[in-house]
This record gives structure tokens, sequence and C-alpha cells, in this order.
């Protein structure tokens, strides 16, 4: 679970929620079914209007990664491509096939598995970096599908409030549902602002944070198996990836031993 997540939304609402009581107001006056299906259902509509529904239903999947996803793990990585590192300066290159079985992580996977193959440095360069630059094309439209969205809530909004409207007009003769009328009509504007921006556009901005963090990480290791290829030493290529790292990681290696072992995400 993310916390960030949670408490962001929970302190927005808070807020928004506290200013409406001491203003005299009551939370009633805002919980308004009609105005949110004008909002929602129209925002859902534009939204699949401009994009293909695959990628539509690609966004709603990653929602996950907002709420629930985890942050990358670099420093497990760090120490298991430090391991490899170790392994094949010692053993050759390819004694690592026995550990392709127990890697979980595909591209980590695949450029070993190149390397172990023969395949040229430039080759798996090039091969693995087409393969970051189309994931990364792939996944930039998902933060962009919320952003659209942060779009069209506030006019979906205003629309919702005009429809509010043309019915209060039908009752100019009662003053009093007039007035009550217009309050209703107003609630689908803080709908379509408030959801553009206490939901929408944060979406996308975490999810453009996530999707970052996790191709620096890929990054990362190409360069690694890169550096295992060419026969670096472990020491320099710990220094190396060092630098992806929050904190120094502590290897426990003396002289020639090899890192601590934790299995790859």
């Amino acid at each position: 679970m993310d916390k960030s997540t949670f408490t962001g939304i929970l302190i927005a609402l808070a807020g928004i929620g506290a200013g409406l009581v001491i203003e005299g107001g009551k939370l009633v006056q805002v919980l308004q079914p009609t105005a949110a299906l004008i909002v929602f259902g129209g925002t859902l509509g534009a939204v699949m209007v401009q994009f293909p529904l695959k990628v539509v239903g690609l966004a709603f999947r990653h929602l996950k990664d907002i709420f629930w996803g985890a942050e990358p793990e670099p420093d497990a990585l760090v120490k298991n491509l430090l391991r490899y590192a170790y392994t094949a300066r010692k053993e050759g290159l390819l004694s690592l096939d026995s550990e392709l079985g127990k890697i979980q992580d595909p591209f980590l996977k695949e450029s070993l598995m190149l390397a172990i193959d023969g395949a040229s440095a430039e080759d798996l360069r090039r091969m693995m970096e087409l393969q970051i630059d189309y994931r990364g094309e792939k996944m930039d439209r998902i933060p962009k599908v919320f952003e659209a969205a942060a779009g069209y809530s506030p006019t979906m909004g205003i629309l919702g409030a005009v429809l509010g409207l043309i019915q209060v007009m039908q009752h100019l003769q009662d003053i009093n549902e007039v007035g009550r009328g217009i309050a209703t009509a107003f609630v689908a504007t803080i709908y379509g602002v408030g959801a553009a921006n206490l939901l929408f556009l944060p979406w996308a901005g975490k999810l453009k944070i996530r999707m970052r963090e996790r191709q620096v990480i890929r990054e990362m290791t190409l360069e690694a198996v890169l550096a295992i290829m060419d026969g670096v030493n472990p020491r320099a290529l710990e220094m190396q990836l060092g630098s992806y790292l929050p904190a120094p990681i502590r290897t426990g290696t003396g002289g020639a031993g090899a890192p601590t072992v934790v299995k790859s995400r």
C-alpha cells in the first residue's frame, strides 16, 4: 500500500470537508449522484474517444501502481549483479547459465541470456536499448490518459452545472426551489475541478515517477551486464552501480568473497 497516496487523498478530502462545515455547509449538500454521473461518465466517454480502448484499459490496470505499487528495490538487484560479476570473473561467463532459471526479472534474464549465448556487446546494447525505448514509448501513453481526463472533467462539471440551471429555469415561480437548484447545479463543477486536481493530475504525476524509476533500473541492469561481459572488476562495478542506490550497499565481501545473495525481483 502506498501510504503517500492514501494519506494525501484523505488530507485533501478532510481539508475540503472541514472548510465546508466551518462555512456553515453540510457534507450532504455535495453528495449528488446525478452530478457525479455527468462528470465521471462524460469524462470517461471523452477519454475513450481520444485513446484506443486498449490504452484506456491499460491505464486503469496501472491504477494499482498508484495505490499499491511497491517502489523498485535497486539495492537487491545490485547485490545480485555484483554476485554475477564475481562468478563470471572467477568461473567464466558461461557459469551464469545456471542462474537464469532463478531470475524473475525478464529484462535481466534476457540480457544475461544474450550475453551467455555469445552476442556481441554492441548487438546486446542495441537490442536491449530498443526494448527500453519501445517499452518507454508504450508506457508514456498511460499518464496521458489521466492528463486528458484532468482536462475534460472540469468542462464536464460546467456542462453538469448548465444542465442543472436549465432545470432551475423551469421553476422560477418558486424562489426556494430556485436557490436550492442553483446550489445543486454547481456541485457538478466541484466534482469536475476536484477530480482533475485531486485525482487525475496527481495520478498521472505519480505514474510518471514510477515509470521513470523502472526505466532507470533497466538502464542500470543493461550497463551492469555489459560490464560483466567486458570483465570489469567487480569492485569497480560496485562503485559504478552505487550511484543508483539511496545509500551505499554493504556486500560483506572482504577480499575475494561474493556479495550477499538476494533473489532477483
